[in-house]
């Protein structure tokens, strides 16, 4: 019952933005922490972005300095505001939630399916 569905992905030119989004939907106790992957043609799939409950963020390396994370917790949606865009960052996004689903007592890791990030020189 419970899934995660992005947002926001698409085609920007080098330097440009974009803000993705990631809502949680079902019957839900409460999300724990979110987190943004993404994965290129030929790479493992990374950790870009997370963030906790109480909203502390940590990030790549790569990305720290242009990328921020944040959710409503309200909305049960997390965000990813992408800066300053390079070609590198071309990949699918993924979004991950440790949710804890009504009636139950612990956590369960879900994943959306993802949206597409292409960014052009």
């Amino acid at each position: 019952q419970v899934q995660l569905v992005e947002s926001g992905g698409g085609l920007v030119q080098a330097g440009g933005s974009l803000r993705l989004s990631c809502a949680a939907s079902g019957s839900i106790l409460s999300i724990n922490d979110m987190a943004w992957y993404r994965q290129a043609p030929g790479n493992q799939r990374e950790l870009v972005a997370s963030i906790t409950s109480g909203g502390s963020a940590n990030y790549a390396d790569s990305v720290k300095g242009r990328f921020t994370i944040s959710r409503d917790n309200a909305k049960n949606t997390v965000y990813l505001q992408m800066n300053s865009l390079k070609p590198d960052d071309t990949a699918v996004y993924y979004c991950s939630a440790n949710i804890i689903p009504s009636l139950q007592t612990f956590g369960i890791g879900y994943w959306g399916k993802g949206t597409l990030v292409t960014v052009s020189s």
